[in-house]
This record gives structure tokens, C-alpha cells and sequence, in this order.
């Protein structure tokens, strides 16, 4: 079987059958109809750990000098002005800064306090809601709304996650735990494409294939649906169903960049996730309901900057700022901001020298030196889960409105206005119309979109 082949199969299925083991959650809890504000959701993926006080939530700025004091260090980069006046970026952030009077920002984030402070831990929390380990394989919040909404195009796929190799190693299962649709079936789970300049071919079949040979091969790969549950079966048959169709529908250009001017992507490229941000535009034009982009989650890479910090940061900001404030002006543009929620987030945000919560410190696998002689350690290394923020922009958000506010001093937590991870899936889904009570009977218990169904929006950044 060809790469190509393997990877339309793998992208059909969406996710594991085992994902599916928790059976049937066709029963809908009642709950209250919401007007939606936004009818997609872009989520812009920090993978790793985004640093607060290097992006959007910048310090005190200390420049590095040899045998200087890292207790003093809580930005290596200076801060800029905006466009709003009472917002101030970390340098680097140039092209965002010029986009801020479209968007929400909110400082004050709170992962969750889950014991041992491990990236796969709160990345499922965030993207589920939930808490590992559980009775129940929890959906992605992308497969709720794909379940609870349905696809906008009945051609596209409702859930698209781009950027993300799942097959990164040791922590490969625990990346696979979240990025599925869980008990609400395959059909909801995501349709991945890993590498956005070829996310073309992700929907075309193999050149080599005859359109009666593929259409045969279709017919065989449902015929093997003989094991599990009729719900399973039906699931994943219809999962099979959504990905042919699309296949053959004229929704597959939406997946293909070539269609843009050289000038475009040009705009965009900064490698894969600024091209998965052009994607995430072509995708909303053509009807998906929620996209993830991703910076990628590799242990040690990208964001999860255990060791030079600093320029870690920098290499990071220049992969983030143009392709993400040019996808912000181009759904504006194009009239779809309005109904279009972008939010950008991170697990949790870093500090220097504060590891965790400021009452619980634990140790870190970088040790800081009393006094900083080497650039590797000027930078912001360790877990921080106190403060962090995340980017509001469009689906009924205010514009130029900043939310929530953090100590000047270490440990830079919240002062006030804390939001925690409830509350901001609550604040999503109600721009999606779902509201935070929604729920599902999974062997005759609920499960709640939002933690025992309690989230409660953030009202004060709806416009």
C-alpha cells in the first residue's frame, strides 16, 4: 500500500476504534438554547508551554549580562506599544501589536493544579476539559462542537487538526489520548494533516489508482466493519462515508495552497504552522467548524524551552506573528472575523525561577545557577502554572479589550480575574451557541461538555 493510501486511511478513521469503547452517546442532556456569536473555531495551538512574559504579558525587561542576578529576570525582551493603548506586547510581536485592537486578551489564565506538572497531563486537560485519568475516553473539544453542531459543509470535515505529528515517540499515546472524538464516535473525531504543503494529496487519491479501483477499495475497507458494537460500526462506516465523500466534492480545494498566489503564501510562510495558518483560513472559507493549528508538541522543542530560553522565545515569535495577525486581517477583510472565534493558547505559561504554583515549588530538570554566566540559562525554563494567556480575536469577542491582570513582581501570578479552564471552554462554546451544561449520557451517566457542567462564560469579553 502506498504513503499516500495509508495516510487517507488514517485520516478516514480519524481515530482508534478502541476510542470507541465507551459505546453509544446518542442521549442528549437537556439543556438551554443559546444564540451563537461565531460559527467556527480557529484554535491557534502553543504547544509546549508559551511563556507569558515573553509575549503577551510582558515584564520587567532585564538584558543578559555575564554574572547577573536571575531572581531579577522576568522578560529577556523589552515591550512594545499596540494598537491599543493600554497593551503592550513583548517585542518580537510586531505584526500582532498592529492587530490587537481586534482582539480580546486575556493575562490571566490557570491551568489546572493536577499533582505532577507534565505537558501530556494538562494538554489533555485543556483540549478536553477533563482531568486524566478517566472511566470514559473524553472528546477533544473539537469533536463536541463537530457532535454537537455538525458540519457547516456537509462535504468538509467538521473537525480539522493540522500540524501535530502524533508519532513523536514516548509520549505518542499520551498526544493520541486527546486527539480523538472519544464515546461520541469517529465520525467526530479529527481529520489530520501533519504537514499543511501537503495537506492536497491528504485528499486526493493515489494518482496510481483507477477511479473504479479506488471505489472498490471503498467498498472493501467498509466491509471489514464486521467487530465491535453496531454503534462502533455505524460510527466508524459513517467516518468512512464523510471522508470518500469529500474525496469527490469540490470542498477538497479548500486543502489546497497552490491555489494561492505566490505573494500569499509568501506572507504566511514561516514554515508549517504558518502555512497551517493560510490552511486554517482556505478551510474556514470552505465550511469546516473547528480547526486546530499547532506549533507542534515535541518534548524539548519549540515552545517547551527548557534550556535557552531566550532565544528559543525569538525563534518562536518570529514562527507566530506574521502568519497569525495576516490570518486575523484576511478573515476581516474577507467579512468572516465576525463569525469566525480565534483563540490562541498554551497548556501553561514559564517563569525563570518559579516552577509550578509559588506554593508548591518542585524541582525542574534545569537547574539555575545563582549567578547566569551562560546565555542558555537567561530565559524562562520552567512550568509555570499560575498566570498564562490566552488570544481572543472575532466570534462575538470585544475588540482592544484587555481582561485580567498579573503581579509586576515574581512570582508574576494573578492578581485578579483568574479564569480557569471551565470557564474558557464555557466562554467557547458559548460563542458556539452550546451551552456549558450540554451533556451526554455515556453508560447511563452524564458527561458534560464543561466539568460537571459548572463553567461559567466569561461575559465580560463578549462585545
Amino acid at each position: 500500500m502506498s504513503t499516500n493510501r495509508r495516510e487517507f486511511l488514517k485520516n478516514a478513521s480519524a481515530a482508534t476504534l478502541s476510542a470507541l469503547a465507551a459505546g453509544n452517546a446518542q442521549s442528549v442532556l437537556a439543556a438551554e438554547k443559546l444564540e451563537a456569536t461565531a460559527d467556527t473555531v480557529i484554535l491557534l495551538w502553543m504547544a509546549g508551554g508559551m511563556a507569558q512574559t515573553e509575549t503577551f504579558d510582558p515584564k520587567r525587561y532585564e538584558p543578559f549580562t555575564t554574572g547577573m542576578d536571575p531572581n531579577r529576570v522576568l522578560s529577556t525582551f523589552p515591550s512594545i506599544p499596540t494598537s491599543v493603548d493600554n497593551i503592550r506586547l513583548s517585542q518580537g510581536l510586531e505584526e500582532l501589536a498592529k492587530v490587537m485592537d481586534k482582539a480580546t486578551l486575556v493575562r490571566t489564565y490557570q491551568a489546572g493544579d493536577l499533582g505532577h506538572i507534565l505537558h501530556s497531563r494538562h494538554q489533555f486537560h485543556w483540549h478536553t476539559g477533563y482531568a486524566p485519568p478517566l472511566s470514559v475516553a473524553a472528546p477533544h473539544m473539537g469533536s463536541v462542537i463537530a457532535k454537537t453542531l455538525g458540519p457547516k459543509n456537509p462535504d468538509m470535515p467538521a473537525f480539522i487538526d493540522v500540524g501535530q505529528n502524533l508519532e513523536i515517540g514516548a509520549e505518542s499515546d499520551s498526544l493520541k489520548a486527546f486527539h480523538t472524538a472519544g464515546f461520541l464516535g469517529t465520525e467526530h473525531g479529527p481529520f489530520f494533516i501533519a504537514d499543511p504543503s501537503e495537506a492536497a494529496r491528504a485528499v486526493r487519491p493515489p494518482a496510481h489508482i483507477s477511479k473504479e479501483r479506488f471505489l472498490r477499495r471503498y467498498e472493501q475497507y467498509k466491509e471489514l466493519l464486521a467487530a465491535g458494537s453496531q454503534y462502533q460500526q455505524e460510527s466508524l462506516k459513517r467516518a468512512i462515508d464523510n471522508a470518500h465523500r469529500l474525496l469527490s466534492s469540490n470542498a477538497a480545494k479548500g486543502f489546497d495552497l497552490s491555489l494561492e498566489s505566490k505573494e500569499t503564501i509568501s506572507k504566511y510562510d514561516t514554515g508549517r504552522f504558518g502555512l497551517g495558518c493560510l490552511l486554517a483560513r482556505r478551510l474556514t472559507e470552505a465550511g469546516a467548524r473547528f480547526i486546530e493549528v499547532t506549533s507542534e508538541y515535541i518534548p524539548f522543542r519549540y515552545w517547551d524551552s527548557h534550556e535557552n530560553g531566550h532565544e528559543r522565545a525569538k525563534i518562536m515569535k518570529e514562527t507566530i506573528d506574521r502568519p497569525v495577525s495576516q490570518l486575523i486581517r484576511e478573515l476581516d477583510e474577507r467579512g468572516l472575523l465576525k463569525r469566525t472565534l480565534i483563540v490562541l493558547a498554551s497548556e501553561f505559561g514559564r517563569d525563570m525561577m518559579t516552577e509550578g504554583k509559588p506554593e508548591k515549588p518542585v524541582q525542574d530538570q534545569v537547574k539555575v545557577p545563582d549567578r547566569l554566566t551562560e546565555m542558555k540559562h537567561y530565559g524562562m525554563h520552567r512550568h509555570f502554572t499560575e498566570a498564562g494567556s490566552v488570544l481572543l480575536v472575532g466570534g462575538g469577542m470585544k475588540r482592544g479589550y484587555l481582561y485580567g491582570t498579573t503581579a509586576d513582581e515574581r512570582p508574576c501570578k494573578v492578581v485578579d480575574k483568574p479564569v480557569r479552564i471551565e470557564d474558557l471552554h464555557a466562554t467557547i462554546y458559548r460563542a458556539m451557541g452550546i451551552p456549558a451544561n450540554q451533556g451526554y449520557l455515556i453508560e447511563s451517566r452524564p458527561f458534560y461538555v464543561t466539568k460537571d457542567g459548572k463553567g461559567k462564560p466569561i461575559t465580560d469579553v463578549f462585545a
